[in-house]
C-alpha cells in the first residue's frame, strides 16, 4: 500500500532518466512537501530561500539550474517571478 503515491510515480519515472541527480531529488521532494503542505492544490507559491534552505541547496546557480530542469525534463511546471515581491508559481505534474 501506497501512502504518498506522488513520491512513488517520481521514483519510478526517475529510475531510468539519467539526467536527474540527487540534487534534483533533493528539491523535487522539498516542492512535493510544499505541495502537500498547500493541500495538493496547484499552482503553489513558493519562497526561493525557504526551498532552497528546506533542499540543503546553497547556491542560487544550483537552484535556477534543478529548478528550470525539472521544468524542462516535464517533472514540473515552473513560473519564475521576475520581481522579488512576487512569489515563483510551481505546478506538480502527474506522473503516471
Amino acid at each position: 500500500m501506497e501512502l504518498f503515491p506522488p513520491i512513488s510515480e517520481f521514483f519510478n519515472a526517475i529510475e531510468k532518466d539519467v539526467r536527474i541527480n540527487t540534487t534534483h531529488i533533493s528539491l523535487y521532494m522539498t516542492l512535493l512537501q510544499q505541495w502537500s503542505l498547500n493541500g495538493g492544490n496547484c499552482p503553489f507559491e513558493i519562497k526561493r530561500h525557504e526551498i532552497m534552505n528546506t533542499a540543503k541547496i546553497n547556491s542560487r546557480y544550483t537552484y535556477n539550474q534543478c529548478m528550470n530542469h525539472l521544468h524542462e525534463f516535464g517533472y514540473i511546471n515552473y513560473i519564475p517571478s521576475a520581481n522579488s515581491s512576487i512569489r515563483s508559481k510551481v505546478f506538480i505534474v502527474p506522473l503516471k
